[in-house]
């Protein structure tokens, strides 16, 4: 009982959620839809309609129903969080993971629920995390519940790198005025290491570069000791495993040679080297921006 009680507490708490986000307007979808919409049975959506109704926070109109006022913090039940963190970071994992794993392509569409049942997160955190994610233009909100992934373009691509080059370079400006007892230059010489080691078998092991390039560009975004530009380098990521997916029948190539444009960065920051340094992270960036604008290009063209 007490169980079921949580659950149309927590249904409810999702409406009004959704409500006071503009995600859920005016008039409401089907009963039906909205069971489906929120990963819940159409008895639960019938007793919090029935709640939305008795707080006036919506209205029938004939078959519809319409919000006339917005929830506030005395309409919410104090039950656990209907969008906990925990579940929000499992689910933004296992948007990543989906990408990654090619189960989300470019041009595809896929429903909340879908998303909800498949990360074993509630309708609610999918929703709040897609929306927050659309920013990028990686996603399109197509219906309600429904989203539509979007397909690159060669103008994405360019003022993504103007964005990542000058997140990159400044923080490198900064990494080399770290002061000689900084642990991050020991990190520096451990992440040289790695990199001499996969070179040795990188022919078998080329998609082990991968998390070297988040290692080192995670390294070189820390000298600015700023969170916010470490939080950039997360959606970067995701928009190379996006991008890249259409094509790896040159994967092998790519890799081999940023391993060896690491190093050189590497071995320039470590010697502190500025110029030098900072002329090979561009370099590096550019072979970037290249290959991924090939990459677009014989996709769409």
């Amino acid at each position: 009982m007490v169980r079921s009680k949580n659950i149309r507490y927590g249904s409810i708490n999702e409406f009004l959620d959704a409500i006071h986000k503009n995600l859920l307007t005016s008039p409401f979808p089907s009963q039906s839809s909205l069971a489906e919409m929120f990963n819940i049975s159409r008895t639960t959506v019938r007793h919090t309609l029935e709640y939305l109704l008795e707080k006036k926070i919506i209205e029938k109109q004939g078959n519809e129903y319409h919000v006339i006022r917005y929830p506030n913090k005395t309409d919410f039940f104090p039950v656990e969080s209907s969008l906990p963190d925990q579940q929000i970071v499992l689910f933004e994992k296992a948007f990543y993971q989906m990408i990654k794993r090619k189960e989300l392509m470019p041009g595809d569409t896929f429903t909340e629920l879908q998303l909800a049942k498949k990360s074993h997160v509630s309708s609610s955190v999918v929703r709040e995390f897609l929306v927050e994610f659309s920013r990028y233009g990686l996603i399109k909100n197509t219906h309600r519940g429904n989203w539509h992934m979007m397909k690159f373009s060669r103008e994405y691509a360019e003022k993504l790198f103007e964005f990542r080059e000058l997140l990159e370079t400044n923080a490198l400006t900064h990494f080399l005025n770290l002061p000689a007892d900084d642990h991050r230059w020991i990190l520096a010489k451990e992440l040289l290491l790695k990199h001499r080691t996969l070179r040795e078998t990188v022919t078998i092991n080329y998609r082990d570069f991968s998390q070297l390039d988040y290692e080192l560009h995670s390294l070189i975004l820390s000298g600015a000791n700023n969170p916010f530009f470490n939080q950039s380098l997360e959606i970067i990521t995701v928009i190379f495993h996006f991008q890249y997916q259409w094509d790896e029948s040159d994967l092998k190539e790519r890799n081999v040679l940023a391993i060896e444009e690491h190093m050189t960065i590497l071995s320039a920051l470590i010697s502190r080297n500025d110029i030098v340094a900072m002329n090979e992270l561009r370099h590096h960036l550019d072979t970037a921006k290249r290959t991924m604008i090939n990459s677009i290009q014989q996709t769409y063209e």
